[in-house]
């Protein structure tokens, strides 16, 4: 079995998928198993060792590893048994984004370029940063690691980056104009680093004084989630970025598959279900949803 686990990894590997911790956990399994004497994957076997975890949610995520190479082992030997993926019946609940309106928007833009001291390239930097998430959907941890050779007249180079892809992000127009003027700026401070965004120090921002920055930045611009809103979140404008471009979507159904189709891809979604997630995850949405399926309702009875 250890031979078609390689393979396996090898395969998914070439289409950019890490898969370190699945390694991890078929290794685990493969000596599971071992110790019983079975060189195939047996469902009751693969229970077993999943409910080996504490949480509910681990143990889905270790039996689903072993789904996923079962169906690809069966290919060649069917012998292998495929476990029940939803054994567990674990639904994973994703937080609720916060969708920064306008005005919230430009608040807390207007906190950043009233940061501190006087003279330091800080207050342009965080400026710079959140503007530039809000117009690209970009994850924090990307715009982070740009660096100079990543900027390009099409847009931004993002390499390697949550599911191990490179993608090309292009620019609005007024994107590109306001990150001309930072790095017209940045490119005269002797940071003696070549990332986009650093701190006064010259070394590039680390997550954690960008988060702490940011909670300081939430309370200058008086941003409090009103009562059963989930609390505002630096992550929360790449969720802004995309609803409002699915807001700004065609409304023929043709149109809005493409749509969906081209903001996974501008997003670096490894799959489109997590940009389908956005549908149900914002009421904006889903009223546009429920109008559309009433037109269609009507149009197929009358």
């Amino acid at each position: 079995m250890i031979q078609a686990i390689e393979d396996y990894l090898a395969l998914r590997r070439t289409a950019g998928f890490d898969l370190s911790n699945d390694e991890y956990l078929l290794r685990s399994y493969v000596r599971f198993a071992a110790e019983r004497g079975e060189g195939h994957v047996r469902a009751a076997t693969a229970i077993t060792w999943a409910s080996q975890s504490p949480s509910l949610a681990q143990r889905d995520v270790r039996l689903k590893s072993v789904c996923r190479f079962a169906r690809f082992a069966r290919l060649d030997d069917d012998a292998h048994e495929l476990p029940p993926a939803g054994h567990f019946a674990h639904h994973k609940v994703r937080r609720l984004p916060y969708i920064y309106s306008d005005a919230e928007l430009e608040r807390l833009i207007n906190a950043a370029v009233a940061l501190g001291p006087p003279g330091a390239l800080r207050p342009y930097t965080y400026a710079t940063l959140i503007a530039l998430l809000s117009a690209t959907g970009l994850r924090v941890s990307e715009a982070l690691r740009l660096r100079f050779a990543d900027l390009s007249t099409e847009g931004l180079v993002i390499r390697l980056t949550k599911f191990r892809k490179s993608r090309l992000v292009p620019l609005h127009e007024t994107a590109v104009l306001g990150l001309e003027r930072y790095l017209r700026r940045r490119r005269r401070w002797d940071a003696g680093d070549d990332h986009v965004f650093v701190a006064d120090n010259g070394r590039p921002l680390p997550y954690p004084a960008v988060h702490r920055t940011f909670l300081k930045l939430l309370k200058t611009a008086e941003l409090r989630p009103a009562s059963g809103r989930p609390r505002p979140r630096l992550h929360d404008l790449r969720h802004r970025f995309a609803v409002r471009a699915l807001q700004a979507c065609p409304s023929a159904r043709g149109a809005v598959s493409q749509h969906m189709l081209a903001l996974a891809t501008y997003l670096g979604h490894a799959n489109i279900n997590s940009t389908y997630w956005y549908l149900e995850a914002t009421s904006e949405l889903l009223e546009g949803i429920a109008a559309a399926g009433e037109a269609f309702y009507e149009e197929v009875t009358s």
